[in-house]
């Protein structure tokens, strides 16, 4: 079978509760569910780090943050070290990145192993951006989810067919602060968004780590909601009013993504390409739309790890699947040195997700993961370092810094905590309380489960080389 052509789509803090897909009851998708209706959806993918240029790197590297050296948003990334757009340029794909890149620039943190790059700066802007295009720095007048497809339909039209292509298409929506295009500006004017049924968020039943962040719906700021709240409100009132202003204003911008999604589908159709590529579309990491009473990511609770992941590739994907087996980003590496018929390096500690897109679970695949968030100083949102395991059935979290803290040997001995910065546990029954509102952790009747899942967190731990 020849090498297919692959087209990797990944937006900015896209919840897969916010895609029709998924059972969004906020808003519709039509064209993410074109790629999930021509294939699979995975219920169960996670992130193993749920912030932006952390998840972004081990998409990269196929590897844990502690081994591709981006652990937080201020480690730039090594681009000398081995990535699965090197490999494939190496077999002879055409590959390009365009958009988001965010994991640093200039000398090696530029993007590597691509034959074309024109990525945003930083963040980049919503409107007229700049562009880093192969290093020249370049602005752009228009919306830059439109700009960024622009340009990837450009590359896709000058490509040589002799060869297959890698494309990352990358946008920045729907990324803080949401700034929605003329087209959608006043899409939801007259409805109001449905609010989560965590809304409340009062983290009665969480550790004391919750109950600290500052990315309460609350905290939104005037640039986030575009103004004011009207006076004489009630502090309840005020909450709804911000909500509904973020959460209109998130919507919109991923309608905009949505809409050039359908452009590079409809492309593949119009060239006759459409049967010879793997189509991926996925996000960072999760976000919080209300739920918890939070916006934003970075906590291991669902709305965050979770990441949505729909794919098609008609020569060996079935229409309309889903999976519920447990994939991580650490693992689309792996996945599409397969596609590309390339052996794996045993230094990525992902698996490929091949057999899982044809429903066919491997033999021992995984039945839990590993997460860690590491950022413990120069956090805006005072979210306490934490990792932790989840399977199927449990979660177990263990926070061991807040951001004063300073970093030091976060390995207590099989669970016992030892700092004097009183560190925490938290547990969470996922067939029980599959909202996460509250913590068993201590209970006796989980003592066993308790310790069982312990020694599971510690071992993988090892097992992915994580000393710290």
């Amino acid at each position: 079978m020849k090498q297919p052509n692959i087209l990797f789509i990944m937006s900015d803090d896209h919840a897969a509760h916010a895609i029709g897909c998924y059972g969004s009851v906020i808003n519709r998708t039509p064209n993410i569910d074109r790629i999930a209706e021509g294939g699979m959806r995975l219920d169960n993918c996670f992130c193993t780090n749920s912030i932006c240029a952390p998840s972004r790197a081990g998409i990269l590297t196929g590897q844990y943050n502690h081994l591709c050296g981006v652990r937080t948003l201020n480690e730039r990334f090594n681009g000398r070290q081995q990535t699965f757009p090197k490999m494939l340029q190496a077999a002879g794909y055409q590959t390009a990145v365009i958009g988001k890149w965010h994991l640093g620039h200039g000398g090696d943190a530029d993007p590597t192993g691509f034959d074309y790059w024109n990525v945003l700066p930083g963040q980049g802007e919503y409107h007229n951006p700049r562009f880093f295009n192969m290093g020249a720095k370049t602005k752009k007048d228009g919306y830059v989810t439109d700009i960024i497809t622009d340009l990837s339909l450009d590359w896709l039209r000058r490509r040589d067919r002799e060869h297959p292509f890698l494309l990352l298409c990358h946008h920045k929506a729907p990324h803080r602060p949401w700034e929605p295009d003329d087209k959608h500006a006043r899409m939801y004017e007259d409805e109001e968004i449905l609010e989560p049924p965590t809304f409340a968020g009062d983290h009665s039943g969480h550790a004391r780590a919750a109950r600290a962040a500052k990315m309460r719906i609350e905290d939104l700021n005037p640039i986030d909601t575009k103004g004011r709240p009207p006076r004489g409100l009630s502090a309840a009132e005020k909450k709804r009013w911000k909500y509904q202003r973020y959460i209109k204003d998130y919507l919109r911008c991923i309608a905009s993504v949505d809409d050039n999604v359908g452009r590079l589908l409809d492309y593949l159709d119009e060239d006759g390409v459409a049967e010879d590529t793997v189509v991926i579309y996925t996000s960072d990491q999760g976000f919080f739309l209300g739920d918890q009473g939070w916006f934003d990511k970075r906590f291991m609770y669902e709305p965050s790890l979770r990441m949505p992941f729909v794919v098609r590739y008609p020569r060996e994907i079935a229409p309309g699947g889903a999976c519920g087996d447990m994939a991580l980003n650490i693992d689309f590496a792996e996945t599409f040195l397969d596609y590309a018929g390339l052996d794996i390096p045993a230094s990525m500690q992902g698996a490929s997700l091949r057999g899982v897109l044809r429903g066919e679970t491997p033999p021992g695949w995984r039945t839990s993961m590993y997460y860690r968030y590491w950022m413990h100083k120069d956090n805006p949102h005072n979210v306490w370092a934490h990792y932790g395991i989840r399977t199927h059935e449990y979660k177990l979290i263990y926070y061991y810094a807040d951001k004063l803290d300073t970093p030091g040997p976060f390995y207590p001995s099989r669970g016992e905590p030892g700092r004097p910065e009183k560190p925490e546990w938290e547990l969470f029954d996922l067939k029980k309380d599959p909202l996460e509102l509250r913590s068993v952790y201590g209970l006796p009747e989980y003592e066993t489960i308790t310790a069982r899942l312990k020694d599971e967190l510690y071992a993988l731990k090892d097992r992915f080389g994580d000393k710290m």
